[in-house]
């Protein structure tokens, strides 16, 4: 969002809500919020049209899918040509296994959150797919002991 929104609480509320459970009915919304139905939505379609509300998704258990191993994964690359880090980057975020993919001021260059079915699996992607691309100088593995907060 490029230009800033004015909100007030009520929008604030509008969104605690939707970020708790993105399928309540505009009608269950607005009583917890505190308005009728009309003037509800058309804030939620105001916050929607601003960009403030940028989706709605289903939050899916990793191990239903087969994607119970989740690893992150630190990259530096030894790369610096425009054409080396835009392949390396169009190349691992096409990865179905990476599921978030950040570029990093400072070292690391890149940090990945990875999700694959177990330790074969992980192993298969780093040495298979990511440390044989062009650039990559080095890859560094953390596993999760305990996820204490998760969005």
């Amino acid at each position: 969002m490029s230009n800033e929104m004015h909100m007030d609480s009520i929008d604030h509320d509008i969104l605690f809500h939707l970020r708790k459970d993105g399928r309540l009915t505009n009608v269950e919304l607005a009583k917890r919020v505190g308005l009728t139905p009309p003037p509800c939505l058309r804030r939620v379609k105001r916050l929607e049209e601003a960009g403030v509300i940028a989706g709605y998704r289903a939050v899916v258990d990793p191990a239903a899918i087969g994607r119970g191993l989740e690893v992150l994964v630190d990259v530096e690359v030894s790369a610096t040509d425009r054409a080396t880090v835009r392949a390396f980057e169009e190349t691992v975020a096409s990865y179905d296994e990476v599921i978030e993919f950040r570029r990093l001021f400072g070292r690391p260059d890149y940090f990945l959150r990875v999700a694959v079915a177990d330790h074969a699996a992980y192993e298969a992607f780093l040495t298979v797919r990511l440390t044989g691309l062009p650039g990559v100088l080095r890859t560094e593995s953390h596993l999760t002991m305990k996820k204490i907060k998760a969005v």
